[in-house]
């Protein structure tokens, strides 16, 4: 698994009148970073119903997190209305390679970012089903429906208390629907799950680790 930071942000208000004109900068920056290497995914949030923008979701290494805050169009130009940034560590699976050609004009893929439970047994639940979640992700992977996921930690190197996982469901209720019969729901460990459409840009990302 590879440790890196998790942005999750929040749009602003005004974020629908300002987007069309951050956008082209913003695009530009995560161009150079994919191809750099210090991006590994970054993807708009967008609401269940119409798609409409809610926020961005971005995995950055960790050396180059500081940086690429200091030059966000969309924190800067008044997009985000604030963000938050957590330690992540990258499941290595087989995941498929991210999707090329022209920017999708509609959501292809879900984002589920999952929180865990805070009581002392959270931790031991989602210990004791993560092999039956492996053995469910893995072959996911494989068949293309799981594009990336991982942890949220509490700190650098620390103890897992969430995940996010990017699927290929055009509908976020045929998402949950999969998402019902996995281990870290059945097993009580997810107690909260935000869900979103999302759309991948054709950027020149590397490819993810797969161990």
């Amino acid at each position: 698994m590879s440790e890196c930071r998790l942005v999750l942000a929040r749009a602003s208000a005004e974020a629908g009148a300002l987007i069309g004109g951050a956008r082209p900068a913003h695009l530009d920056l995560l161009g150079r970073m994919a191809e750099a290497g210090t991006l590994i995914i970054g993807v708009p949030l967008l609401d269940t119903e119409g798609g409409g923008y809610r926020g961005s979701l971005m995995l950055v290494k960790a050396e180059a997190l500081e940086d690429y805050l200091a030059v966000e169009p969309f924190r800067h130009g008044g997009v985000w209305e604030s963000h938050a940034v957590h330690p992540f560590r990258i499941a290595g699976l087989p995941y498929p390679p991210f999707p090329d050609g022209p920017v999708p004009e509609r959501p292809t893929h879900t984002i589920a970012v999952a929180w865990d439970g805070t009581d002392e047994a959270a931790r031991e639940r989602r210990l004791a089903v993560r092999e039956r979640h492996f053995a469910r992700v893995r072959p996911a992977a494989e068949a293309s429906v799981l594009a990336l996921g991982g942890a949220i930690l509490d700190r650098p190197g620390g103890a897992m208390i969430g995940s996010v996982a990017i699927t290929a469901h055009e509908s976020v209720d045929d998402a949950r629907g999969w998402w019902a019969e996995d281990p870290y729901v059945t097993g009580g460990v997810w107690e909260r799950v935000d869900w979103y459409a999302t759309r991948i840009a054709p950027l020149p990302y590397r490819a993810l680790p797969t161990g």
